[in-house]
């Protein structure tokens, strides 16, 4: 059957191909328009964000793209009777479905790889454009808005004159046992050091308040604040969805041996007390400590099992919409391409998706294992099959 394979493999391409560009070109706009607005990125830096939002428009548009293409093909060949000519010759509908089950198939390894890519090159490159842009952001919403905030510092200004700020106060927000800093200046200026990863806060007859202590010097005061807290671009590069897939394994195993050093040192200590007759410490508050901690530990290893069952699930679902929209179109041979797709594609909305998000979030609580983050793909597995079996009998 060559000439049926590169018959089906050059419309699905077509289709494929055209649909992605258009619903990629809509994902990116909107993800770019987001993210700069979210941020207050200056319109400058913009086009710097869409190398890195493309993969994680393309994770996205892939499957429903490939869906769109499967039920457009198979529709249109049941509709001109082609399907039912290849029956009439004695041979299989899988003869013709086959082509596009392995091309789904290698766009689901390509997918997966794209959600690795989007997670761990994706976000992390957005937040180093935004931290390079760091001063342009400051300055942008200092000029519209006369103000600008991040969770750990603020800064306030009567008006901006080019790069002086008039009237500026500086909030710097406390940690641990250090307390906030409040600054105020008669002028100031923001100088942004990428070679020291600090943006500078220049002060010039400046008064501050720390923790109930005031003064004022009439000379220049510098402030360095970190790049990464002069931003609201969140640092999330240690949590399990930041990470690329060949590194969870070893935090996998680091995560269980800190695991296992804490339950060891709990199960000592609780040893100890009840050796010593102190049943009553072991309801003490250092005791609620360390049972928070170990169970922060474990909830960190949920997600470390999680993760890559997560993204070769989401990634596999491409294969699974290909699975079910092509039988589905060959069924409704007599209806439109979009109402196929729509016929496909609501299911999926309303029962694929909410089931796949709710079995992630408890593998992640460690209400389930694992490997419940495919519920999702089984159901359209199972339902697919249902599907083929009535193509190939009737």
């Amino acid at each position: 059957m060559p000439t049926f394979t590169r018959y089906i493999l050059a419309e699905l391409a077509k289709v494929f191909l055209i649909c992605l560009i258009g619903l990629t070109m809509m994902m990116i706009i909107q993800g770019v328009v987001r993210e700069a607005h979210e941020q207050g990125l200056p319109v400058a830096q913009v086009p710097r964000l869409i190398p890195y939002i493309l993969p994680e428009a393309l994770r996205v548009t892939v499957p429903v793209t490939l869906l769109l293409a499967a039920t457009a093909v198979y529709g249109r060949m049941s509709g001109a009777n082609e399907v039912l000519a290849v029956k009439a010759l004695g041979i299989s509908p899988l003869a013709i479905l086959w082509p596009t089950y392995v091309v789904a198939f290698l766009l689901s390894l390509a997918t997966v790889w794209l959600n690795d890519l989007a997670v761990s090159w994706g976000r992390n490159g957005a937040r180093r454009v935004i931290i390079e842009a760091a001063e342009e952001i400051a300055y942008g919403m200092l000029r519209a808005q006369h103000g600008y905030s991040t969770p750990n510092f603020s800064i306030s200004v009567k008006g901006v004159e080019g790069r002086r700020l008039l009237r500026p106060t500086l909030t710097l927000q406390g940690s641990g046992n250090t307390p906030a800093i409040s600054a105020s200046a008669a002028e100031g200026e923001l100088r942004a050091d990428h070679a020291k990863g600090v943006l500078t806060a220049i002060l010039r007859d400046w008064t501050f308040d720390a923790g109930g202590y005031r003064g004022a010097f009439p000379d220049v005061q510098v402030f360095e604040i970190p790049l990464s807290d002069a931003t609201r671009a969140q640092d999330s590069s240690n949590t399990p969805s930041w990470l690329p897939l060949r590194q969870i394994p070893q935090q996998e195993i680091e995560q269980r041996e800190l695991v296992l050093s804490q339950e060891q040192q709990m199960a000592a200590q609780a040893a100890y007390q009840m050796l010593c007759g102190d049943f009553d410490g072991l309801t003490s508050p250092p005791w609620d400590d360390r049972i928070e901690k170990l169970t922060s530990l474990r909830a960190h290893l949920c997600r470390l099992l999680t993760e890559p069952h997560r993204r070769w699930s989401a990634g596999f679902s491409c294969l699974c919409f290909a699975w079910i929209g092509a039988p589905m179109a060959i069924r409704l041979r007599n209806r439109d391409h979009l109402t196929i797709f729509f016929l496909c594609f609501v299911p999926i909305l309303l029962v694929y998706y909410p089931l796949w998000a709710i079995s992630v979030n408890a593998a992640k609580n460690g209400s389930l294992p694992p490997c419940a983050v495919w519920a999702g793909n089984l159901f359209l597995l199972l339902w697919g099959v249902l599907l083929l079996r009535k193509v190939i009998r009737y």
